[in-house]
């Protein structure tokens, strides 16, 4: 090496123990954190801020930065020990870490502005890290770079296997993975150990450039990034560690996972003690603009004659192809059933902002997040019952505060013919627990389409559930539904019971109070189509006015409309509590049509009267 190249690799040793050594003071004063796992990859950061991050510090926001996810989020202590580095936190602020009030928390959260998105729960910065790196090559298309650490434990995730094929098929070379192979994870060894190899043939087979280096040679991780840089795939990094490097009684040592070390001024005084370098990590060049797809117009949603019969999911097709051509910020994701979701008429309409992330519902949802990070606005589809599979990045989601519109089609009994595997039963209950998510279940196609474009500003995450067969039109073009509203579709002085229905079950409850209707029983309909946020006013109203409600819905009885419905009453609602009788899907479906489907869960409008009399007798 030159003398200047000594002097550099001597420097970023140097940062590499302070990182060591912040890590296991904070880890100390908060009794708690992942010290050994941040040690182990100090080198690899040290050398990444120092020369080759491009990140102005000063203005998080800049379309150029670069960006650096965290997947192994429980190396916070590293994280915040670079951000203290890089002069963005003082030493005190590194000191309140985990501690109640502080944004050093333990895993990192989008609390800090330099976090793009809160990670921890392992195996999905990466797939975070390819929405973010398709946003920059197909939707920016500026040359910033997309840099993920990875542990070698969560390797075993199957999400890090479909975030490596489609970064492989996409040919992100902008995407770099730095997996810290330190062999041992939190139980003991991990399956492959220090085996790099064994992760180059499988990141291979995706058609990744994969790179073995000793990750704590200061030289080799240079080489490694430059080389990364000049790569035409994406690049894995795999860097063989040293958990718990530096300090001896930790060193490689099991059992030392996930807790303060136990003599950390020794620690301490082993790396070197307290320092304070000091790091200008370089700003990115700003030679352009992101790429814009024209220019914003008016939206011209389509309109659908009251008395026609139109699927919800066709609705919606047509509403996310006419909002696309309004908005240029909307993209459209699909998980390989566009034909079924509709999303292909979006697809159509706007191939560029168009992404098919095929038969992988968690990269679908994770790619969604990760354009949401650059300012784009994500509409992903698939079949209710399958993003279940993608629970988890929902709910990390969440705790990123991304703004997320997913759209759930083929829900409920009311699918027919296809059977219970394809019957999406439970998501009005998941969505509803999602932190600030809205849950929409519009009955009509003039409904579904004002509500895709109410979705489309909503700051948190949105769900929309969509039906596969034809329902009536009931609301003239150009109504208005706003999150949180309802309509109330039957309403008299005399009424003597409330029905609360949303989607499909709305028309089985018109025909219900038809039927009552003839034989004097006045009932009041209520289409509830804001499930989340309930329009608890309309409820509170027909309990105080009939006292009896029946709630139907084509979803188990757990946490849709009728808990919805009750929850209105948990919370201090003045007044008497109602009679509510649920009507939901309690049995486990078979194949048969959609009337049929209907009528054995109980929940069609001859069960709906049947409920009625029920109730009025008691």
């Amino acid at each position: 090496m030159t003398g200047q190249n000594v002097s550099q690799a001597v420097h970023i040793g140097e940062l590499g123990d302070q990182l060591r050594v912040d890590a296991i003071r904070c880890s100390a004063a908060s009794g708690s954190g992942h010290p050994t796992s941040s040690m182990s990859a100090a080198d690899l950061m040290a050398t990444l801020f120092t020369r080759h991050l491009r990140y102005d510090f000063d203005d998080p926001s800049n379309p150029h930065n670069d960006h650096l996810i965290f997947s192994k989020g429980h190396a916070s202590p590293l994280l915040y020990a670079l951000y203290k580095a890089a002069g963005a936190i003082t030493d005190e602020e590194l000191l309140s870490f985990r501690t109640l009030g502080s944004r050093m928390e333990g895993h990192p959260t989008p609390r800090l502005p330099w976090v793009d998105v809160a990670t921890g729960s392992l195996g999905q910065g990466l797939p975070f890290g390819v929405g973010i790196a398709l946003a920059g090559k197909l939707l920016d298309r500026l040359p910033y770079r997309v840099w993920v650490l990875c542990g070698d434990s969560e390797l075993a995730e199957g999400s890090i296997w479909e975030a490596c094929e489609h970064a492989g098929y996409e040919k992100l070379a902008n995407l770099v993975a730095i997996v810290d192979v330190n062999r041992l994870g939190q139980r003991g060894p991990t399956r492959h150990g220090w085996d790099t190899g064994a992760y180059a043939r499988r990141m291979q087979a995706f058609d990744w450039n994969t790179i073995e280096i000793d990750g704590h040679d200061i030289d080799q991780i240079d080489s490694a990034y430059a080389a990364a840089a000049a790569s035409d795939r994406p690049t894995a990094i795999l860097a063989r560690t040293t958990k718990g490097a530096g300090v001896e009684a930790v060193a490689d040592r099991e059992e030392q996972h996930g807790k303060p070390l136990a003599d950390a001024d020794d620690a301490i005084d082993e790396l070197g003690g307290v320092r304070n370098v000091r790091i200008d990590v370089r700003p990115p060049a700003n030679e352009t603009e992101p790429y814009q797809f024209g220019e914003p117009s008016p939206l011209r949603l389509s309109e659908y004659k009251v008395g026609d019969s139109v699927a919800t999911r066709n609705a919606f097709g047509e509403a996310l192809a006419a909002l696309g051509a309004a908005r240029p910020d909307v993209v459209g994701l699909d998980a390989e059933v566009g034909d079924s979701t509709r999303m292909q008429k979006f697809a159509d309409a706007h191939p560029e902002r168009f992404f098919q992330c095929y038969i992988a519902e968690q990269q679908m949802i994770a790619a969604a997040v990760g354009m949401g990070v650059r300012g784009w606005t994500p509409y992903a589809a698939t079949f209710a019952a399958f993003l279940t599979r993608a629970y988890d990045f929902v709910r990390m989601a969440a705790v990123s505060g991304a703004e997320l519109r997913l759209v759930g089609s083929h829900a409920g009994v009311a699918i027919g013919q296809d059977g219970p595997s394809q019957m999406g039963l439970e998501d009005l209950a998941a969505f509803r627990a999602v932190h600030r998510s809205v849950v929409l279940y519009p009955c009509d196609a003039n409904q579904t389409a004002a509500l895709v474009a109410a979705m489309a500003d909503y700051p948190g995450i949105a769900y929309l559930r969509t039906s596969r067969g034809d329902t009536p039109v009931i609301y003239g073009p150009g109504e208005e539904f706003s999150i949180a509203g309802s309509r109330v579709l039957r309403s008299s002085a005399q009424d003597d019971v409330t029905i609360i229905a949303a989607g499909v079950t709305v028309h089985e409850a018109l025909t219900a109070a038809d039927q009552l209707g003839q034989d004097g029983i006045s009932a009041r309909v209520i289409d509830l189509y804001s499930v989340k946020p309930v329009d608890a006013q309309t409820v509170r109203d027909a309990a105080r006015d009939t006292g009896r409600i029946v709630t139907v819905e084509d979803h188990w009885p757990q946490g849709g409309v009728g808990d919805a419905v009750l929850d209105v009453f948990a919370q201090g609602a003045e007044g008497p509590m109602p009679q509510v009788l649920k009507l939901a899907v309690h049995g486990m479906p078979a194949s048969a049509t959609p009337e049929e489907q209907l009528r054995t869960a109980g929940i069609d409008h001859q069960a709906v009267t049947e409920a009625v009399r029920s109730l009025l007798r008691r």
